[in-house]
């Protein structure tokens, strides 16, 4: 794959074979307080030619601080034609996309630290069986520990900003188990966090991973150059890099630098549209 550094035009033109946008409403257990579950939603994007007769790779993709999970489809619906095209044009493997949100209301949704960290429990728990359950993946409604795990190699967890700290720490350090491919877009630990933790807790999971049967499919580390979380991010994956062999540039990781790029919408759909070309072809 060849990188670029500007969205190709015909990506953003209207597609003959669009997919579909749906919502999935499902309650979190996660939090409950009186025995009451919170009800969240999440949007779902259904590829064109969506059959609950096959299998589909699924991605759960986060959005970043402040907002919610109408930022990928609905805030900027030209990512739905983004995926639109690069589906029609065999871009990349068709895919079901689900953007839910980190965020369940109360004072706790302000502390970045909790929410990147505590976001895994409902993940594992509550919205990844409710996804897998009503859309055909991999899992095929099986929605057991075990059968979730069997089934990683087919699931993928991508984030910005904020959501690509969720990324390293809801899904790549405390559910390994369940995805093989992620992609961190903008920032590892953020301006406050400390890069000796996370280079030592990269390094652990690998390490788990690796003893447990359990490889790296890919990750996909991305960042403009000139955006806030560049610094942090790039030290920190230079020096994971180092330490850890079970990085394999080129083969299950890279680090995708755009030149002059910012903490913008632009960087991050062009980190979506490089990432989708590697997730679920690339091992």
């Amino acid at each position: 794959m060849e990188f670029v550094y500007e969205m190709p035009e015909k990506m953003l033109k209207e597609c003959k074979k669009p997919g579909r946008v749906e919502r999935l409403e499902y309650d979190t257990h996660t939090y409950e307080e009186d025995d009451r579950p919170l009800k969240k939603g999440a949007w779902v994007y259904l590829p064109y030619g969506y059959s609950s007769e096959k299998p589909y790779d699924i991605l759960y993709l986060l959005h970043g601080g402040g907002v919610n999970e109408d930022w990928w489809f609905k805030m900027f619906p030209d990512t739905v034609s983004i995926l639109d095209n690069m589906m029609a044009e065999g871009v990349c493997k068709p895919c079901i996309i689900v953007t839910p949100t980190y965020y369940r209301g109360g004072d706790g949704d302000q502390n970045a630290e909790y929410i990147t960290e505590h976001f895994h429990m409902e993940l594992r728990r509550d919205l990844i069986p409710a996804a897998e359950r009503a859309y055909s993946t991999y899992a095929k409604g099986d929605v057991s520990e075990t059968n979730l795990i069997a089934t990683r190699d087919h699931r993928a967890f991508a984030g910005l900003s904020l959501g690509s700290m969720t990324t390293y720490r809801s899904a790549f350090y405390n559910n390994y188990d369940l995805f093989a491919w992620y992609g961190p877009f903008s920032g590892c630990c953020g301006p406050k966090g400390n890069h000796d933790v996370e280079i030592q807790r990269i390094q652990e999971t690998l390490e788990k991973g690796e003893k447990a049967g359990l490889p790296l499919r890919y990750l996909f580390c991305c960042n403009g150059d000139k955006d806030i979380a560049y610094e942090e991010h790039i030290d920190i994956m230079t020096r994971a890099l180092k330490i850890c062999p079970q990085l394999k540039p080129g083969e299950n990781y890279d680090f995708y630098i755009i030149p002059g790029g910012v903490h913008d919408m632009k960087a991050w759909q062009l980190d979506l549209y490089h990432a989708l070309q590697i997730f679920f072809v690339r091992s």
